[in-house]
């Protein structure tokens, strides 16, 4: 699907013409767009084929006068197994051709449903650096949106984890693990993309375009250092709950064992007496009984006196 932005009275509104100074956002686009991007839009054919590569890493290059930026940007996705939250991130390109803006994803991103929806301000799209600058503040701010999340998640888990051990929990944590491990990847490589655009080498970057590039790098330094904290706190949490696991089985194994012991006893005294020998003493029925009775208290004052039974 390709729709085509322009910006009228500092508001994004969808025209049907593309005209000089326009943003074009191709979401999932068929071998028709596809063609329509190149032919129409001048963007480079094997930039635009990158850019819908889910597997492409964060980089920037040049080539014919056009520039090619393709970062990571955040997903959130409910999976229906468990109910539960998967943050992931995808990678978007942004191709600045001589005239427009293109941008390029293989499924539809939070980031560029704001643009395209009005909710970022201060757009411009013929300001085509300012705009890419744009965007890429308005992804590293979504990273710290969703790291923020993540973390009120896992305290969440972590209070209902203290109720009840259960594996739905124990699942959830193991998902934003793996989630906050997405973003630290793919942060470092958009964090080398932005310093190379810093340099000045394949953008050329006016005074505030580099305090607003600047800005950009700050707040994906600040979700790298984030997303380090929190996984080393999920990962600490993750083994201080297995300790717990292991620790809960020892106390029932402890428990049953105990159990099995003390019914053991009048299992083996009535044994001894269901043998079909002679000379068994008190060949009675109360003698074995009481025999059973009198070692099984025994044993369990023992037991008990070693905290056999114990919880703790």
């Amino acid at each position: 699907m390709i729709n085509i932005f322009k910006a009228v009275d500092d508001k994004m509104v969808r025209v049907e013409t593309l005209t000089e100074g326009c943003w074009i956002s191709a979401v999932s686009p068929t071998e028709e767009e596809i063609s329509f991007l190149v032919r129409e839009a001048g963007a480079d054919s094997d930039f635009v084929r990158a850019a819908l590569d889910e597997e492409e890493s964060s980089r920037i290059e040049n080539e014919d006068g056009q520039t090619l930026v393709i970062v990571d940007t955040p997903m959130a996705q409910k999976e229906e197994e468990g109910n539960t939250i998967l943050y992931t991130t995808m990678p978007i390109g942004i191709i600045l051709t001589g005239k427009n803006v293109v941008t390029v994803c293989v499924q539809e991103t939070p980031v560029i449903s704001e643009f395209e929806n009005g909710m970022v301000k201060n757009i411009q799209p013929h300001l085509r650096t300012r705009f890419l600058l744009m965007l890429l503040l308005r992804i590293a701010t979504k990273y710290l949106q969703y790291l923020k999340q993540i973390d009120k998640l896992s305290n969440m888990v972590e209070r209902q984890l203290h109720r009840s051990l259960r594996n739905k929990e124990l699942i959830q944590l193991l998902g934003m693990e793996k989630s906050l491990v997405y973003f630290s990847t793919s942060l470092k490589s958009d964090e080398i993309t932005l310093e190379k655009i810093l340099r000045g080498r394949f953008i050329k970057l006016y005074d505030e375009d580099q305090d607003l590039l600047e800005d950009v790098l700050i707040e994906v330094k600040q979700a790298i250092e984030m997303s380090n904290i929190y996984s080393s706190i999920l990962s600490g949490t993750m083994d201080a709950f297995a300790s717990v696991i292991s620790n809960n089985l020892n106390i029932v194994m402890k428990v049953l064992t105990s159990i099995t012991i003390l019914m053991a006893i009048p299992t083996m005294v009535a044994s001894f007496y269901g043998m079909n020998v002679e000379g068994i003493p008190m060949p009675v029925f109360w003698f074995p009984v009481g025999v059973s009775v009198l070692a099984t208290v025994v044993v369990a004052v023992i037991l008990i006196k070693k905290n056999m039974f114990s919880s703790k």
